[in-house]
């Protein structure tokens, strides 16, 4: 067997032959599935776009590395679905760009974490782990909260992230500045177009604690808050969620 390879590595129009035929089956294998994905990822009418706050702050999970140590899949093991809920289904990430489904749980999985704890229950987590989960292992985030969190490219941010597929609109992307502002600011007139464009059901509030200051931990709590509710479909009978 090894002298067929040693023979075949002197011919140079047969190793590239038998490269690409060997390339072509692991092409094959990952690009087949591709054609039946609209029969495969469940449907989901009520499937709503992340706003530009939770793009903001989901930048910053990744920036961090917090998907190094916690995943956002719960996989289809009964203990698993058992301790963090319904198991995960393909629309969910339909708007995840990249995907941070991960495998390596050094702290919890994550894809059902939105609005189980308070906003307030979240700033002391990232201030300091150990005050809230005294066996935490997790490093604080503190200076989150001290840094003015930055908008002026969130409108980019939205505009790349159409072009693979997300629908977000003109409108959307022209606003983008001011609705991260909004969505953390109640008491302000952007807080209206926040609603208007991305549906009542949108978290609005001051997540940090501190009104009048975006910082990039009211952009990390809003995003770690919305973690499993962009959509029902997990929650609804296998039958209604595929369509």
């Amino acid at each position: 067997m090894f002298n067929l390879h040693y023979q075949l590595e002197r011919k140079t129009i047969g190793l590239v032959l038998a490269i690409i035929v060997v390339a072509s089956i692991g092409g094959a294998v990952e690009i087949a599935p591709l054609f039946t994905i609209h029969q495969t990822v469940e449907d989901a009418p009520d499937m709503r776009v992340y706003t530009p706050l939770e793009i903001a702050g989901r930048n910053i999970y990744i920036r961090e590395g917090c998907y190094a140590c916690h995943s956002q899949m719960i996989r289809t093991l009964r203990d698993e679905v058992e301790r963090y809920g319904p198991y995960s289904l393909a629309v969910e990430s339909k708007y995840d760009h990249p995907m941070l489904w991960g495998s390596k749980r050094t702290g919890p999985d994550l894809a059902r974490l939105g609005n189980k704890y308070s906003d307030e229950w979240h700033v002391r987590h990232l201030n300091n782990p150990r005050d809230v989960v005294p066996e935490s292992v997790m490093p604080h985030y503190s200076w989150l909260g001290r840094t003015e969190l930055r908008s002026d490219d969130l409108g980019s941010h939205l505009a790349a992230l159409r072009k693979v597929g997300v629908p977000y609109t003109d409108e959307m992307i022209a606003n983008a500045s001011s609705d991260a502002y909004g969505q953390a600011a109640p008491d302000t007139p952007y807080a209206e177009g926040v609603t208007k464009r991305y549906g009542a059901a949108t978290n609005i509030r001051v997540f940090d604690g501190k009104p009048g200051q975006l910082t990039e931990l009211d952009g990390l709590v809003a995003y770690l808050q919305i973690l499993g509710k962009l959509t029902d479909a997990a929650h609804k009978p296998v039958a209604a969620a595929g369509g």
